[in-house]
């Protein structure tokens, strides 16, 4: 693929620094890039086979395809949705808006309220909608707590990976587990109200 009109400077492509992809190719040993540069003649990531575990850093504009139609964020979308669906895993890059960071960050709940057909301040009447779907992002302190709690909890988890276990470690461990589940319990109590 490449862009149809190119980039204000000239440059077509973005590559991932090496020291990201370093960082997180040691996490996640990818063995396919469905984006690769070069990009091999006539090869379409979108409509390969892709690996067991994907690499996924895509064109952050549309693009023209081999077939003459534009194929933006959103048919890359659905094909790391269709690859997942398949078993397989797929770390994806895209630049998002750092209030929405800010969001995550903080451990707002994040729910997809579609295509929200707001209505005019004239006569009350609810429009087309804007063709986006909409987020809603609830900023509750003690579901961000429980959060906060779970993520520490599988970061540890993620460094100790590979290394040897000992009493003291698996002491600790059942600890962790108790306290994860009493903090899903506490959610899912606070969530079936």
């Amino acid at each position: 693929m490449t862009y149809k009109d190119g980039a204000k400077d000239g440059k077509h492509y973005w590559l991932t620094p090496p020291e990201l992809y370093e960082k997180l190719d040691r996490e996640f040993h990818f063995d396919f890039d469905p984006c690769p540069y070069p990009k091999p003649q006539n090869f379409d990531g979108l409509e390969a086979e892709w690996g067991n575990i994907n690499y996924v850093n895509p064109p952050f504009a549309a693009v023209v395809g081999k077939d003459g139609k534009k194929k933006g964020p959103t048919a890359w979308a659905k094909k790391a949705l269709e690859e997942f669906e398949k078993g397989k895993k797929v770390v994806f890059l895209y630049p998002i808006n750092k209030w929405i960071h800010m969001m995550i960050e903080a451990g707002a709940e994040i729910r997809n309220l579609k295509d929200v057909r707001w209505h005019s301040t004239e006569d009350g009447m609810p429009g087309t909608g804007t063709g986006n779907w909409v987020a809603c992002f609830i900023l509750d302190p003690e579901t961000a707590k429980q959060n906060k709690a779970v993520d520490e909890w599988r970061k540890h988890r993620r460094e100790m990976q590979g290394k040897p276990r000992d009493e003291k470690f698996e002491a600790f461990l059942e600890q962790e587990r108790k306290e994860v589940d009493e903090l899903i319990q506490s959610w899912e109590k606070n969530n079936d109200k």
